[in-house]
């Protein structure tokens, strides 16, 4: 291999049996390939490993070309050029999605993919280092990377360091909280504190978002503010949304925000419940229609209709966040392997594929197998009760389990009634099963628990009235 300061090797994924996937809805076709990168560029960029979905990295080099594009143009490239430019530089895109695996190790470890803005705001602050480094001659280095081109006569002026990341968090931080002659703050902060945001909240917002500092009040953050509020999102959860996502302020209402929400809606997302939505889920307005589509068709492919696809998306934004390919896809073929009924789980309970398998599927399987349940109860259990894998072993299943121990009920009463997992066991489950033994009587255990208190009482009566004329009639 020739030797240089970045290598790429790109090796066929023998183990994945899917073939070439169409990703953008056109003729691009790949074959599934592992990708693997180590790269190293003038110290700024440590040697690392990763492996990534096919699927992923085209859609991430779509995403780095469009923002090296951006970059030239606003360098003031005309789009030919700039096009030109970007089709002469694969490997420096290449060398960009790397940079994005490495600077975000932890979220794809967890199969959470990067939203355009996030990407965006990873790319543009490394592309401003090498324009202000090797100023006019970054074109001929981007065309030639990895091999850097002659330096020996720039045009422009070239600035021997730049600023790292740390840095240009700490300028945006002072930003924020520095005060003007008068003694006030800036104006976008003063209208951030009356929604009820304190001064700390919003430096912490901006030491994990430096650009929210620069945000114009009146063409950005109040625009975006007020229309949240006319969807019906109270003012006193905007600090929390903005917090959550403060990368909405950023985003052009009538050109991204809006046209999002209508591309949603016509996939099933209720209008009605946007304020809900964005609450739960801000982010979902910044991810590209590529990853909401490539979400939205799993959905499709596990069987659901394209009204429980609408459904999950209004009740369960987050599952857009999953990577399909990482996250999603093996999480179904886990539970396909139980005899669940995958269809019927994602629409009960989509959270339940947030999930990690290794960490928290698979041992309340065990745990299950271990105390005599069957493959087959326990897929039952499953799909009659999706979220009992969303417990804790240790702070809830254990304990009710051992507390059921000491009930008079066979364990395939838990297969009938797995929801007993859900219910508290101090406030619910010890106290009516102990008035059910005082009064003597026998029911089942989702009487015992699925009832409301007025029922409950009601049907405990009876039990008790028809056993005691029961015993009347026997004395007689």
């Amino acid at each position: 291999m020739r030797a240089s300061s970045t290598s790429f090797h790109f090796l066929e994924f023998f183990s994945l049996s899917r073939g070439p996937v169409d990703i953008y809805r056109s003729q691009l076709s790949i074959p599934r390939k592992l990708f693997f990168c180590r790269a190293k560029f003038d110290g700024s960029f440590s040697s690392r490993v990763r492996v990534v979905p096919a699927t992923l990295l085209a859609a991430e080099k779509e995403e780095a070309k469009a923002v090296l594009n951006l970059f030239l143009k606003k360098q003031g490239l005309s789009n030919a050029v700039a096009s030109r430019t970007i089709n002469k530089s694969d490997i420096f895109i290449d060398h960009l999605v790397s940079r994005l695996h490495s600077v975000h190790k932890s979220r794809y470890l967890v199969g959470r993919e990067l939203t355009t803005l996030e990407i965006r705001d990873a790319l543009i602050p490394y592309l401003e280092s090498l324009r202000e480094e090797h100023g006019s001659i970054l074109v001929d280095l981007l065309e030639n990377f990895p091999s850097p081109p002659g330096k020996e006569k720039p045009i422009g002026p070239v600035s021997p360091s730049h600023l790292t990341l740390e840095s240009k968090k700490q300028r945006a931080v002072s930003r924020v909280s520095e005060t003007g002659p008068a003694g006030q703050l800036p104006p976008h902060i003063l209208y951030l504190i009356e929604l009820g945001m304190d001064l700390e909240q919003i430096k912490g917002i901006t030491r994990r978002f430096p650009a929210f500092a620069y945000y114009s009040l009146e063409r950005k953050i109040k625009p975006v503010v007020e229309f949240l509020i006319d969807l019906g999102i109270p003012k006193s959860d905007l600090p929390t949304v903005l917090t959550k996502r403060p990368q909405l302020c950023g985003i052009s209402l009538s050109e991204n925000l809006i046209p999002t929400m209508t591309f949603l809606e016509n996939l099933g997302v209720d209008k009605r419940q946007w304020a809900k939505v964005i609450y739960r889920f801000p982010a979902l307005l910044t991810y590209s229609r590529l990853k909401v589509e490539v979400t939205v068709d799993f959905l499709s492919e596990m069987g659901l209709s394209a009204e429980s696809i609408g459904k999950i998306l209004t009740r369960y934004p987050n599952i857009i966040s999953y990577n399909v390919d990482d996250k999603l896809r093996p999480t179904a073929e886990y539970f396909c392997s139980l005899g669940v009924d995958i269809a019927s789980l994602l629409h009960r309970c989509p959270q339940t594929f947030g999930l990690s398998i290794e960490a928290n599927l698979k041992p309340v399987t065990e745990f299950f197998l271990e105390r005599g349940f069957s493959i087959e109860d326990i897929g039952t259990m499953i799909t009659r009760y999706g979220a009992l894998y969303t417990f804790s072993l240790a702070e809830n299943v254990i304990p009710k389990w051992e507390f059921f121990l000491t009930m008079d009920y066979p364990k395939q009463e838990l297969v009938k009634f797995p929801q007993y997992f859900g219910y508290s066991l101090e406030a619910r489950i010890k106290p009516r099963y102990a008035l059910v033994k005082e009064a003597g009587v026998k029911l089942l255990l989702n009487q015992v628990l699925s009832l409301s208190y007025i029922n409950f009482d009601k049907t405990l009566k009876t039990k008790m009235k028809k056993m005691n004329s029961a015993r009347a009639s026997n004395d007689t």
